[in-house]
């Protein structure tokens, strides 16, 4: 028998689905699977953490793949797949729509439960998969085969990284898939284990639970995927999200508290109060919006992040020192904010030319700038400088220029800023879509600092 804190016990009375919940979202399932059969065109299969028994309650995503003949051709594959989800979903609700993966699929809500229907290929191996989300059944198998006992742990574990902001692989978040943490609780053998190991992590950290790896990974955390050993479940789980882990697991063993099992408040921010803060502060802040390029958010987000930082990179090559900067893809509209040390610079900077002895280009720039009102050129430490106009007094102006369209932007954010963009300053980068995003930006600290804020438990 496991050994738990009373704490975890609690938490855990309300993580498990209540019989009803189970009879609800279990008896959906036969139903849709039913209908599956009935088609005659594929086989019908829940996945995910509800087949899998480590869904917390409250919960209410349904995973069902559609698996059919491998010889179907990839464009029939998504045809034939397409239609018959299709025409499932239709058959119980009015209210659904198509989503795109790897191939197209269709998400449903029917009855209050988010179900996602999924064609892929019925492989007889995990290494003939001819799609990603061909794998996913494997990994259901597997873990249902070896998971009894531990559920417990998994439920735990999902509540302790949501409570800590980590949990998801997807782009925003860059932290912890529910099939990563299944196979944390499977290796280390419970919840407690766990923590204990991952206190001692390093980047680079490989755990490979089929002694099976067939490659060499570089991501900061590797757990092989025991049905592929060429793939890294932890792939998405980000250098800061890893150490962000191992953070909450060294303050969870050190002092446990119900606040690590807490979801994080939604605390946006007023106008008003942004207003004082960035009074106080004595920065500047910059919000440059745009309508949200029509693509998915694993496209869309690792653009935003490059887009951040060229912008970035172009403000501090034209003297803008860049404080704090972030990024926000909403449904509508995308927000890129920036916090500037100073926002307005002298009219006059220095160039650095060539060296004196570097005979040619030292004649060409001494010619080019000779005639300048400002002084120079001049030497210093053996090279040629000038004094020339500053083109951007205000970082404003040059978040509002044309050349923001020349820097090395995310090709669908470039395709969105060429219809125009938006540039605010002060308090009107206030906006009630955004406003949790931007209070955030402010409020930023780690899981555990804000554990231990929230809890008056200040080290001294």
């Amino acid at each position: 028998m496991v050994s738990r804190l009373p704490l975890e016990e609690k938490v855990l009375a309300d993580l498990r689905p209540t019989q009803a919940e189970k009879d609800h979202v279990c008896g959906l399932a036969q139903r849709v699977l039913e209908r599956i059969r009935q088609s005659g065109k594929a086989d019908g299969m829940v996945v995910g953490s509800i087949a899998r028994h480590t869904w917390v309650s409250g919960d209410r995503d349904l995973d069902i793949f559609m698996l059919f003949d491998p010889s179907l051709p990839r464009e029939e594959l998504e045809t034939q797949g397409l239609a018959l989800a299709r025409s499932i979903a239709s058959s119980f609700t009015e209210n659904y729509h198509e989503k795109y993966a790897e191939h197209p699929y269709i998400n449903a809500t029917i009855d209050d439960v988010d179900v996602d229907l999924v064609p892929c290929y019925n492989v007889d191996s995990a290494e003939r998969i001819q799609s990603a989300v061909d794998r996913t059944p494997f990994h259901t198998r597997y873990i249902t085969e070896k998971i009894n006992g531990l559920i417990d742990d998994v439920l735990l574990l999902k509540r302790f990284t949501k409570a800590g902001g980590i949990y998801g692989s997807d782009q925003m978040t860059e932290g912890f898939s529910g099939y990563l943490c299944e196979l944390l609780i499977l290796h280390y053998g419970g919840f407690t284990p766990l923590l204990a190991a991952a206190a001692e992590w390093k980047p680079q950290a490989i755990i490979d639970i089929e002694n099976h790896v067939a490659k060499e990974f570089d991501e900061p955390l590797v757990m092989i995927d025991p049905v592929d050993p060429k793939r890294n479940v932890a792939a998405a789980v980000s250098v800061d999200r890893m150490a962000e882990f191992v953070e909450l697991a060294r303050g969870y063993l050190e002092s446990p508290s119900a606040l690590f099992f807490e979801l994080p408040k939604d605390s946006p921010i007023t106008r008003d109060d942004l207003t004082t803060l960035i009074d106080r502060r004595g920065t500047s802040l910059f919000a440059i919006t745009f309508p949200t390029p029509p693509y998915i958010e694993e496209i869309v987000v690792p653009q935003l992040k490059r887009s951040t930082s060229a912008i970035c990179e172009h403000l501090a090559r034209n003297g803008f020192s860049v404080h704090h900067a972030h990024y926000r893809m909403e449904r509508e509209e995308c927000m890129i904010l920036i916090e500037l040390l100073v926002s307005e610079l002298p009219a006059i900077r220095s160039h650095l030319g060539p060296p004196v002895w570097n005979r040619v280009n030292a004649e060409k720039f001494r010619s080019k700038y000779r005639d300048s009102s400002l002084p120079g050129p001049y030497i210093d430490n053996g090279r040629y400088e000038t004094e020339v106009p500053r083109e951007f007094r205000k970082a404003a102006d040059l978040i509002k220029s044309e050349g923001m369209l020349q820097i090395s932007l995310g090709k669908h954010v470039r395709q969105s800023l060429v219809n125009g963009w938006q540039v605010h300053e002060g308090r009107e980068c206030w906006s009630p879509v955004f406003s949790s995003f931007i209070a955030g930006f402010f409020n930023r600290c780690s899981p555990f600092v804000r554990h231990e804020k929230e809890s008056g438990n200040h080290n001294s």
